[in-house]
């Protein structure tokens, strides 16, 4: 019976028996056979399947796809020695000393299917930085108070309220400042300002803002009595 085992690096994380007839699946999730916890590797990242007497490999459709001896693949007939790399752990195929070692997988589907050269080498030019960003520390928007106020305020919230509402998060005063007049959204791919309601309205690095405008680290915002920049720290 031929076995996974799971290495990161030079450690050996377990090792995992393929029953003949049955399947093993590979991802982060932990409804998963085999258990990578790491950013870079998807839910249902990949699995192997016994047909017959031979041993395939088939990736998931994962984000940062599914590597054998260095190559990226799509499906693998599994050889012994073989080492399947996923995200930075790597899983070595192989029989026990004792037991046959097919030399081939069977019928005509013992041929790697391998990405074209264009995709692959596009593929995994995006693979590497996108594990990169997943174990990276999230990157939090910070105001730090120019004027109307002291020190800073962390954007950690979905939603960041600005208005003389002492509901809001910043509160400010003013006859015309709207109770919630702005807000800043956190979203995946960074921080949006909008004007939501009052005279009042906010401006960035001088223009004012009658709609919703992205943010850019050192923007310089202007509400009312207040004034603030915006920055990015990890």
């Amino acid at each position: 019976m031929p076995k996974l085992t799971l290495k990161f690096k030079d450690n050996v994380l377990g090792e995992f028996s393929i029953e003949p007839g049955k399947s093993l699946t590979i991802g982060r999730k932990e409804s998963n056979d085999i258990t990578i916890e790491n950013l870079a590797v998807s839910g249902h990242h990949a699995k192997v399947d016994t047909v017959g007497d031979g041993y395939l490999l088939t990736d998931l459709q994962s984000k940062n796809g599914s590597f054998v001896n260095k190559e990226l693949v799509t499906t693998h007939w599994l050889k012994h020695g073989d080492t399947i790399l996923i995200g930075k752990h790597s899983l070595v195929f192989g029989y026990a000393d004792d037991e046959e070692k097919p030399d081939e997988g069977p019928g005509s589907m013992d041929q790697t299917m391998v990405m074209d050269t264009d995709k692959y080498r596009d593929m995994l030019a995006k693979s590497v930085p996108s594990a990169a960003k997943a174990e990276k520390k999230e990157v939090l928007g910070v105001l730090s108070f120019l004027a109307g106020g002291d020190g800073e305020v962390e954007l950690t919230k979905k939603l960041t309220k600005i208005g003389k509402n002492s509901a809001c998060d910043i509160v400010v005063g003013g006859l015309m400042m709207g109770q919630t007049a702005v807000t800043i959204s956190k979203r995946p791919n960074g921080y949006s300002l909008a004007y939501v309601e009052g005279m009042t309205k906010p401006k960035v690095n001088g223009e004012t803002i009658k709609e919703s405008v992205t943010l850019k680290e050192f923007d310089n915002i202007e509400i009312g009595s207040l004034k603030m920049q915006f920055i990015y720290k990890s």
